[in-house]
C-alpha cells in the first residue's frame, strides 16, 4: 500500500493479539511494530485527565524507563495522549491505536496527529482494523479497545467515571485472561469513581513503578548496579554534575557551582538531558 501503510494479516499480529477469541481479521499497520519479545502494556483512562492522572501517568511510565516495555494507547485525548508522549519521553516504544483509519486526512483526533508523527519518528508503530480512509465514529472506539487489550498482557487504567469507555477495555482485558492495573485516586474526583469500581471487583492497585514490572513478570534492576554502569560512561563533567545534584538544584544554582562557561554549560545539560540522565521541571534540575 502507499504512503508507508501496510496490511497485514495474523501471521504478523503479535502472539498475543491472535488468542483473543473476536481477533480482527487484518490490520492496516504504519510504521514498525516493536519485538514480541517485548512486555506490551496499554495505558488507557479519562480524556479530561485530571493534574493528578496526568502526574500518575508521568511519574509510572517515566519508572519503566531502560525495562522491556512497549506502550500501548488509543492516541486520544487526555490520558492516551499523555501516556503516548511519557513513553517517548523515556525512550520506550509505543503503539497507538486510533479510532479512526490510518490516512493523513481522516486521523483522529486532528489534534494529535503531530504525536502520531513522533511516535513514527520514533520508531513506533500505528495501528488500526479500519479502512485507511474510515472516519472516527460511535461504533469504531469499542473495536479498538479490543485490540488494545488484545495486543498486551496486562491494561493499566490512570482514571474513568463510572460510565467511562474505560469499562469497555476493562471488561475486555479480564475477559482475555490478562491482568487489569488501576492507579487508586482521590475519593472526591469524579474521574476516578470508575477506576475504584474496578478495585471493588478485583483489580490490581498500582502505586508505583514496581507493582507494574510485577505484573509483566520484570525483574527489578539493582539500580546501584544500574548506576555503576552508567557512571563508567560518563564525562569527567557529567560525573561532577551528577555529583552536584545530590540534591535538586535551580538551573542557576547548578551553572554557578559547576564554574564553567555559560555556553558549554548548557551543551553539557542539553546532552545529559537526551541522555536521560536528567530531568529539569520548572527550572530545577534533578537526576532521573
Amino acid at each position: 500500500m502507499a504512503d508507508g501503510l501496510k496490511l497485514i494479516s495474523p501471521s504478523d499480529f503479535p502472539p498475543l493479539l491472535r488468542q483473543i477469541p473476536d481477533a480482527p481479521k487484518r490490520l492496516h499497520l504504519r510504521g514498525k511494530l516493536p519485538s514480541a519479545d517485548l512486555q506490551w502494556l496499554a495505558v488507557v483512562g479519562s480524556r479530561a485527565i485530571t493534574p493528578y492522572g496526568r502526574q500518575a501517568v508521568k511519574h509510572l511510565i517515566e519508572g519503566l524507563r531502560g525495562y522491556p516495555v512497549v506502550i500501548v494507547s488509543g492516541l486520544a485525548y487526555g490520558t492516551d495522549a499523555e501516556a503516548h508522549r511519557a513513553a517517548l519521553d523515556a525512550g520506550l516504544p509505543t503503539v497507538a491505536v486510533p479510532g479512526s483509519g490510518l490516512d493523513w486526512d481522516v486521523l483522529y483526533p486532528r489534534a494529535n496527529v503531530g504525536l502520531a508523527r513522533e511516535i513514527l519518528k520514533a520508531g513506533g508503530a500505528l495501528l488500526s482494523e479500519e479502512k485507511p480512509e474510515t472516519k472516527a465514529a460511535d461504533y469504531t472506539f469499542p473495536k479498538r479497545n479490543r485490540i488494545m487489550a488484545g495486543l498486551c498482557r496486562a491494561v493499566l487504567i490512570i482514571e474513568a467515571k463510572e460510565q467511562s469507555g474505560s469499562l469497555i477495555t476493562a471488561r475486555l482485558t479480564v475477559e482475555y485472561n490478562r491482568d487489569l492495573l488501576v492507579v487508586p485516586g482521590s475519593i472526591f474526583s469524579e474521574e476516578s469513581k470508575g477506576t475504584h469500581q474496578f478495585l471493588r471487583l478485583g483489580a490490581t492497585a498500582v502505586t508505583s513503578p514496581e507493582d507494574i514490572l510485577v505484573a509483566l513478570g520484570i525483574a527489578k534492576r539493582d539500580d546501584a548496579e544500574t548506576l555503576a554502569s552508567l557512571r563508567a560512561d560518563l564525562s569527567e563533567d557529567e560525573l561532577r554534575v551528577i555529583e552536584i545534584l545530590s540534591t535538586p538544584l535551580a538551573r542557576d544554582e547548578l551553572i554557578e557551582a559547576l564554574e564553567l562557561p555559560i555556553t558549554d554549560v548548557n551543551i553539557l545539560l542539553s546532552t545529559m538531558e537526551i541522555k536521560g540522565l536528567l530531568v529539569e521541571e520548572l527550572g530545577v534540575v534533578r537526576v532521573r
